[in-house]
């Protein structure tokens, strides 16, 4: 394996080189696509509307990780309508996350902001200067510029007529089943969780981080023998019982583990990397298409996520650079609604790994869109990001 630092002083161009190609493979796959037709009445030019809302999504169960736990998320919804068609757009905002993703007042006040300055774009399919523009209205805030940015996406893929795993050249037969978490609970509760989800899937999620990691899989592994994904959630401060740890895990079955150290820990993550026996994926050490470079060496793969990225138009660049650093790719969701999830399940059929069932532990969703069909994604042939609204 090569030297990280050495590495490290040779990445940047890698970068630019990788970022270009993700540039003109975005830009192809728009240009390539006829226009469409504008049914708008003679001599008037239509503009995009911007409409939002707050929207507080309610668990199924109790969710906990290492460092907290919660029953609802805080949720924004958007749509942006275009001459008569309306694309959906979605902001979760889990509270341990507010600092990268925003607060429910900031995201408001964005679009609020947004919602005067966006008619000023009289082509929809003008994505990247429309998206770029969005961007740099402030800093933070990524889970308001994912929401506008998944709307937009949705309301050209419909104008298209085509759903976006078509327009990227993907096959939704090549999607990969999803894992399905299991939160951190009693022994009794754990097993009762797993005894109703292990005959509808075929990979399991499971959160690590606390005192009782082995109980954890001891506790599914009594239930059943499908493999198992670990999250961390950076709950392992030490290096070699974070190694001795994973050593573990493969004896019990687990395929990957996500983010096992704090993710100011690089050095220590890639010396865990480089001796371990399962591949090892970022989630908090990443977040955007330029901290990708930096983790070449100190993980195995990235995990990609709509919220914190900004949305669809970052993460398939983030994918694209990924892959010309041969890194692998997971995509991932927050808790959210079929919205942004089945946003995210368009590049699925392009990743290693999936976590899409965000929508799946809520009660009260407002879409009809990607389902999970024995345990595997499925991709509807709607144009857009795939979703249908359905009454309250």
């Amino acid at each position: 394996m090569q030297n990280r630092r050495e590495f490290l002083k040779t990445a940047a161009f890698a970068a630019l080189g990788a970022g270009w190609a993700a540039n003109q493979i975005w830009a192809g796959s728009v240009e390539t696509i006829p226009r469409f037709h504008i049914n708008s009445r003679a001599g008037v030019v239509p503009r995009m509307r911007l409409r939002f809302f707050p929207y507080e999504l309610k668990l199924r169960h109790v969710f906990t990780v290492a460092s907290y736990s919660r029953s609802t998320t805080p949720d924004v919804q958007v749509e942006i309508e275009y001459d008569g068609v309306i694309g959906y757009g979605e902001a979760s905002m889990p509270p341990y996350l507010q600092e990268e993703l925003g607060t429910m007042e900031s995201v408001m006040g964005f679009l609020r902001d947004l919602q005067g300055k966006i008619g000023r774009f009289a082509d929809p399919f003008q994505l990247e200067d429309i998206l770029a523009y969005v961007d740099g209205l402030s800093e933070g805030n990524a889970a308001a510029k994912a929401a506008v940015d998944i709307a937009l996406h949705d309301l050209v893929g419909k104008l298209l007529q085509t759903p976006w795993y078509k327009l990227w050249g993907l096959d939704r037969e090549k999607t990969p089943s999803t894992t399905y978490t299991i939160g951190m609970d009693t022994p009794d509760v754990v097993r009762k969780k797993t005894e109703e989800c292990a005959g509808r899937f075929n990979i399991l999620k499971v959160k690590l981080g606390l005192d009782n990691d082995k109980a954890m899989i001891e506790t599914i592994r009594s239930v059943t023998n499908l493999p198992i994904a670990v999250d961390a959630n950076q709950g392992w401060t030490d290096r070699q019982y974070a190694l001795d740890m994973i050593y573990w895990l493969k004896e019990q079955g687990i395929v990957m583990v996500e983010q096992p150290m704090p993710k100011n820990r690089l050095d220590d993550t890639a010396w865990i990397t480089q001796q371990s026996p399962l591949p090892i994926f970022a989630d908090e050490s990443v977040q955007r298409l330029k901290d990708i470079v930096g983790l070449k060496g100190a993980f195995t793969g990235i995990n990609i996520k709509l919220m914190k990225c900004t949305g669809m138009r970052e993460a398939w660049k983030m994918l694209n650079l990924a892959r010309a650093l041969d890194m692998g790719v997971m995509v991932g969701c927050m808790t959210e609604t079929s919205c942004a999830v089945s946003a995210a399940a368009q590049l699925s059929p392009a990743v290693d790994f999936a976590d899409l069932d965000g929508a799946l532990l809520i009660a009260n969703d407002r879409f009809r869109g990607m389902e999970v069909i024995k345990g595997k994604i499925t991709l509807p042939d709607l144009p857009g990001i795939g979703v249908i609204r359905v009454e309250d």
